[in-house]
This record gives structure tokens, C-alpha cells and sequence, in this order.
């Protein structure tokens, strides 16, 4: 008789294929004996009830954002209420607030039952728990601030970082300890992506995190411009893949057969599914660099294995949707098996079109452009939340031992949340499609057709209407979602310690038959299947990283870029505070359409000071790395009061504060003095005397204003800001006076 992992270990005897028998099924007799415990449900509730709190919040908060794209007003006027502000507070709370503590509900349900056994200890658990809310709530406290290293996913300073780590290190510390006092001899699939998501994700955060601190909120990535960027976008890229992806595919496995009351379609193909796709996933984040200034040779590796990366993912895809085979009347009853199906169309979607936008000639349309957010959010509305919200369905009634509130509320959940979708992805595409063919259209004079990119961003605001609309509907839907939710377990009551019995796994055991060949013993051992996933998901990001880094001709030096003067520096520390890349790139990319309307493209040498890169991945405004000297001093200051009155109609936000707020210039040597330590060449003196030579330099700013007109005292924070906008890009004008 063969042994099968098909179906989750827990599953019904009825589910069992003829002529196999699932794991957790052992023969008695011998030195086998019932043993009886009790899963730890109340973990589980917790990290259901928070996903819901803050996937509201996080929802919320993206709908004012998107709101505030075509009605500036909805900025509030207030510094910490801006688009810049908000969308990072936007993506964390959705990313790590909302689907995080879902993954952790996920896991922790599907990994107690799928080993037998209670979480390794509750202590660990309530520390995981209310570490992660407290690091989810430095995060609300923080962002809106300012207080944002500006890298992608990556924005929380260095102490946040500090905490992330810790207290993922207790969540691998329970999950390996619950694997290794398992009931079961095989891991089942979910626990493989749960193995490889935690090792990872580690890595992931480890390397990219690496800054040089100034103060307990300020510091500097380590790395820069090209490098920076590589290494953002490796973590970046798999940060997608790794956080949003594969934890939602293990518990796919877990969960879909379970409504389903199906085996997985094939084992055989969740192994190729697993294998092949942490291989190739952490090669492609150089795909988000295309026509970039990283060497041409991370970019084509990038593409190739973005290509490659089809088979895998739709692999799953396929595996998840033929589970359902024969069950496809059940689908058309059961609206949580709908939510499975949109889900899983979604990823399908998002990972044939991930690959196709990492082809270069498409890429040079939609890089930047809101294609690229219709693109995310298909993976994000559909994959991520349509899976939460089922597996919250479906789990919430089991724990509380009650029927579901009310039927018809899910029902109508489904049905806004998809329209909610719909709304929100058909017209970013449109939006994309649209900027992109109107940024690159030329005359038949030859001559760009819409030289000002204000053009563009009128003729998209009714997208972004409608986009705010799409997102609107899905908020509603998520909100009946938790007054379903809540008003059931008030229904009910919480089986916190729900008892169980498993039969012990035996003293001696020799494997048999298709138990011996490697992979089932592999899946015996979870601390040789954590090295081994750990070396495949290296091997790439070796490759990729290390040349970059080691070999200097991957990044040439100009002689002509020198590091910002301390002013600069303090004004390029506000724009990173301020959120500006979150709409104003600072890349040129080798297109013509792109050095006619902005200016000379980006070479790699213009970035080797620059900690952390700027380079965006959005605009939502003009790119501004050939912004130096392109406008006077008083154009900047007016742009920055009150955008409409340079730019009539005009979506941005107006910063009058940075007219009367003081520049605090209290950490500039520390500032200085933390750059040299990672490899800008200030020198002692320029670091004893930075405040002496920001003064020199400010008070020069503020007598050219005056001369236009604008009276504004040196010490503002304004007179930094233009300053380090009108360096932009003016190294290389330098070097071209000098050849001349």
C-alpha cells in the first residue's frame, strides 16, 4: 500500500484515494499508542481578529490615497496626512499588517494539525503575536512622520528593523519546534512553502536592511545607487514572492482541499511546483531595473528567469484549480470556493503578466507607468485578499463552533469585491496603456507631442476616479466582512484549547516502497529541507549580488560627481522624508522620447554617493534627475507653496510648512560622519565644520531668492530642499564644461 500526502494529514479517511492511505493514519499495534492534546486556537483568533482590523485600516487608508491622486484637497493640508505620508503606511499596513497576521492565522491553524501536535510553546506564541502589533503600530507611528529609510516594502528604520527580526526569529523558533515534536513522519506540502517562506524572508530582510545609523530614527542604507538598487529590488522582488506568495500557496494547499473535501490534484506536481519556483523566483527582481544603470548583464539575467518563471507558477495554479475537478457544481454553491477560484485566476493573471512586463520591449512602455499598479494590485486583491477573506470565512465558525452569521452577507461580499477589483484594475490598465503610448508620441515634426507631463496626468484623472471607486467597493466588502465575522463569534464561543488525539509516531521505523526514494526522506527531515531550500534560494542571489559588488568595473566612477555639501545632503533627507520618489523618479532612462523631455540619461557613476537610491518606481510627476538649473530658485519655492500656481492643474500638494518649519541642523556632522563611515569621502574638517558651510551655502540660496522677490530666512527648511534640487543631475553638466 502507498503512502500519499495528497490531502492534508487531518483529512477525512473518506477522502483517501482507493489504495492509499494518508499520512497520519497509523496501523495500531506494535509500539505505536493514542496520545491526547489540545490545538491552541485562541493564537489562531488573534491573528484572525487583527488581519481584520488592520486589512480595514490599511484599506482605508489606500482609498485616501488613491482619492487624493485626482483631489489634492484630500491632503488634508497637513504634513503628515499627504499622498508622500500615507502610501507607505498605505502598503505596510495591507502587506504586513493585514496579510502578515494572516499568514501567521494560516500557519498556525494548518501547522498544528498538519503535525499533530500544539504549537511548540504558548509563551512563543503570545510574544510572536503581540510583538508583531507592536512593530505594525511603530509603523503607524512612525511613517507618518517622516521617519522612512524610502526603499520599497523596506521603509521602517533601523531599531523597527532590529524588532522585525527578533520576532522573526521567535516565529521560526515555534514552527521548527512544532515540526520537530510532530505526530506525523512526512512534511506535508504547505509545510515545505512555510520552510521556505521563513529561511527567505530572513535572508531577504537581513541584507537589505543593513544601514549605518545617525540617530535612533535616522540612518543610511548601506549600500549605493546601483548597488542599493540591486540589492532593493532583489529584496523587493522577493519580498512579492516570498511574503505574498508562497505562505499563500502552502496554505492553499491546506485549505482548498479542505472546503474542497478533495485530495490535491498531484503531488508529483506540487514537488516541481515548489522546487522550480523558489529557484527561479530570487533571480528576477533585476526585471524592476530594466534600461536602468545597473550592468546590462543582471538585466538580462533577470529576464530570463522572470520568463522561466510561467511553468512554475501556473503549475500551481493548475494543481489548485484541478483539485476542484469534478466538483465544479459544488463551486457555483459554495462562495468560498469562489473566493478560492477568483483567487487563484488572480495569481495565474498576475504571474503570466509579471513575466510579460519583464520583456524589454514592454517594459519600455510600462515601467512607471499605472499599469504597473493595476499589475500589483491583481495579485494583491485578488490572490492575497480573496484567500484571506475564505480562509477567515471558513475558520471563524470552526473555532467558535457556530454557523457563519449570515450567508447572504458573504455572498454580497463576493460579488462587491470582485466588481471591486474590476473597478480598480480595468482602468489602471487603461491609465498605463494611455501614459505610456503619451509619453512617447513624437510629431511628424519629430518633436514630442505632449512635452509637458502635466498633459498626461490630466487626461488620466478619470481613471483614477474610477480606480478610487474600485478600491471603495472592495473596502465596503472587507468591512461586512468583519461585521459577518464579528457578529458570529458573538454567536458562538471560542474553543480555545480544542482536544485532539494522534497515535504516536513509533520507536523504530524502516521506510518501504516509494518512502525510500529522496524526496520522501527528504521531507523526514526539516532542518536538511531547511539547508536545502536555503542553498537553492542562495544560489541566485550569489550570482546576481556578488559581481555587482566585488567586480568595480559593474559600476564606473565619474570624476566629476562629488558627494552633496552638507546642505544638500539636508535637503535630500527631506525629500526622502516627504515621500517626493513615491511620485518623482530620479532615472533617465536611454529613450529618447526620455533625454528630449528630461535631459542627458542616467549613468551608473551618478549614484556612488547616493544612500539610499532614489530611483522611484512610480511617476505619478516628472523624473527629476536632470532637475538641477532647469528652473530658477523662485520657481521651486513657488512650486513647493502652492503647485497650481507653476502647474495649473496640478494634483500635487502644496508643503508650506517647509517655508516656516526651522531646519534642524543638529545631526548634520553625525549625518556627514555616518556617510564617510560607508564610503563618501568627507573628510574630517568638512565634517567638523558641515554646519559652517551649510550656513555659507544657504544664506547664498536665500539671497538669490531675495533678489527675486522672496524673502526667507536661511535656516528654513525650503532654502535645503532647493538646494539639493538644483544639484540634481548638474555633476554631469560639470564634466561636459570641462571637456569642452
Amino acid at each position: 500500500m502507498n503512502v500519499s500526502i495528497n490531502q492534508p494529514a487531518d483529512a477525512a479517511s473518506n477522502l483517501v484515494k482507493p489504495g492509499k492511505v494518508s499520512i497520519g493514519q497509523q496501523p495500531p499495534g506494535g509500539d505505536t499508542l493514542v496520545e491526547r492534546f489540545a490545538y491552541d486556537n485562541k493564537i489562531v483568533r488573534d491573528f484572525a481578529v487583527a488581519s481584520i482590523i488592520w486589512g480595514i485600516i490599511g484599506m482605508l487608508v489606500g482609498v485616501i490615497a488613491a482619492t487624493q491622486l485626482f483631489a489634492p484637497a484630500a491632503n488634508l493640508g497637513n504634513q503628515y496626512t499627504t499622498f508622500g505620508r500615507i502610501r507607505p503606511l498605505h502598503t505596510n499596513a495591507v502587506i504586513f499588517a493585514f496579510v502578515g497576521n494572516a499568514i501567521f492565522m494560516g500557519v498556525y491553524y494548518s501547522l498544528q494539525r498538519l503535525c499533530k501536535t500544539r504549537m511548540f510553546s504558548d509563551v512563543l506564541s503570545k510574544i510572536h503575536f503581540w510583538g508583531w502589533q507592536l512593530i505594525i503600530l511603530s509603523a503607524v507611528a512612525t511613517l507618518p512622520l517622516g521617519l522612512t529609510s524610502s526603499k520599497e516594502y523596506a521603509e521602517l528604520e533601523w531599531p523597527i528593523d532590529i524588532a522585525i527580526t527578533l520576532i522573526w526569529v521567535v516565529f521560526g523558533i515555534n514552527m521548527f519546534g512544532t515540526i520537530v515534536k510532530r505526530r506525523e513522519r512526512h512534511l506535508y506540502v504547505a509545510i515545505w512553502f512555510y520552510i521556505a517562506t521563513f529561511v527567505t524572508v530572513a535572508v531577504l530582510h537581513i541584507v537589505n536592511s543593513m544601514e549605518m545609523p545617525v540617530s535612533f530614527l535616522k540612518s543610511y542604507s548601506m549600500y549605493a545607487g546601483v548597488q542599493d538598487a540591486l540589492v532593493q529590488w532583489w529584496y523587493g522582488h522577493n519580498a512579492v514572492a516570498f511574503f505574498l506568495t508562497t505562505p499563500y500557496l502552502g496554505m492553499m494547499y491546506y485549505f482548498l482541499p479542505k472546503m474542497a473535501n478533495r485530495p490535491v490534484y498531484s503531488y508529483r506536481l506540487s514537488i516541481l511546483h515548489f522546487w522550480a519556483l523558489i529557484f527561479l523566483y530570487i533571480w528576477a527582481g533585476p526585471h524592476h531595473l530594466l534600461y536602468s544603470s545597473l550592468p546590462d548583464w543582471a538585466q538580462s539575467l533577470g529576464t530570463v528567469f522572470s520568463i522561466m518563471l510561467i511553468a512554475p507558477s501556473w503549475g500551481g495554479m493548475i494543481n489548485g484549480l484541478l483539485t476542484l475537478r469534478g466538483a465544479w457544481d459544488k463551486v457555483r454553491e459554495d462562495t468560498l470556493l469562489k473566493f478560492m477560484v477568483v483567487g487563484l485566476t488572480a495569481y495565474g493573471m498576475a504571474t503570466l503578466e509579471g513575466p510579460l512586463l519583464s520583456l524589454k520591449n514592454v517594459n519600455a512602455i510600462a515601467h512607471f507607468t499605472d499599469w504597473i499598479v493595476a499589475h500589483v494590485h491583481v495579485g494583491a486583491l485578488g490572490w492575497n485578499g480573496f484567500l484571506t477573506f475564505a480562509m477567515l470565512y471558513w475558520l471563524i465558525p470552526r473555532i467558535y463552533r457556530t454557523p457563519l452569521y449570515s450567508k447572504k452577507l458573504l455572498n454580497f461580499h463576493f460579488w462587491i469585491g470582485t466588481l471591486g477589483i474590476l473597478f480598480y484594475a480595468i482602468p489602471m490598465y487603461i491609465s498605463g496603456f494611455t501614459q505610456g503610448m503619451m509619453w512617447k508620441e513624437f510629431t511628424d515634426a519629430s518633436v514630442l507631442k505632449y512635452p509637458t507631463f502635466l498633459e498626461t496626468t490630466l487626461q488620466i484623472l478619470p481613471m483614477h476616479m474610477m480606480r478610487a471607486l474600485g478600491g471603495t467597493l472592495y473596502l465596503l466588502g472587507a468591512i461586512l466582512m468583519g461585521y459577518n465575522l464579528f457578529k458570529t463569534m458573538a454567536a458562538g464561543k471560542l474553543v480555545a484549547n480544542e482536544e485532539a488525539e494522534a497515535y504516536a509516531l513509533p520507536v523504530s521505523f524502516k521506510p518501504t516502497g516509494s518512502e525510500t526514494y529522496w524526496h520522501r526522506w527528504l521531507e523526514r527531515k526539516p532542518f536538511q529541507f531547511l539547508v536545502a531550500s536555503l542553498v537553492v534560494i542562495l544560489i541566485g542571489s550569489l550570482i546576481e549580488l556578488i559581481p555587482t559588488f566585488m567586480v568595480k568595473s559593474n559600476v564606473p566612477t565619474i570624476a566629476s560627481v562629488q558627494p552633496y555639501t552638507a546642505l544638500e545632503v539636508q535637503g535630500r533627507d527631506l525629500f526622502i522624508r516627504e515621500g517626493c520618489v513615491s511620485c518623482h523618479s530620479q532615472l533617465v532612462r536611454p529613450f529618447r522620447s526620455e533625454t528630449e523631455r528630461y535631459g542627458e540619461y542616467s549613468k551608473a557613476g551618478e549614484f556612488v554617493y547616493d544612500h539610499p537610491f532614489l530611483w522611484g518606481s512610480k511617476r505619478t510627476g516628472p523624473d527629476l534627475h536632470r532637475e538641477g538649473g532647469k528652473y530658477p530658485d523662485s520657481w521651486h519655492y513657488h512650486h513647493m507653496n502652492d503647485p497650481t500656481s507653476m502647474s495649473p492643474g496640478s494634483v500635487m500638494p502644496s508643503y508650506p510648512w517647509l517655508i516656516t518649519q526651522q531646519l534642524d541642523v543638529s545631526t548634520t556632522s553625525a549625518k556627514l560622519r555616518a556617510l564617510n563611515k560607508i564610503g563618501v569621502p568627507y573628510d574630517d574638517l568638512a565634517i567638523a565644520q558641515a554646519n559652517d558651510d551649510l550656513t555659507k551655502q544657504a544664506t547664498e540660496v536665500s539671497g538669490r531668492l531675495a533678489k527675486e522677490g522672496i524673502n526667507v530666512k536661511p535656516d528654513r527648511e525650503i532654502v535645503a530642499l532647493i538646494a539639493y534640487l538644483q544639484r540634481l543631475g548638474t555633476d554631469i553638466k560639470k564634466m561636459e564644461t570641462a571637456q569642452k
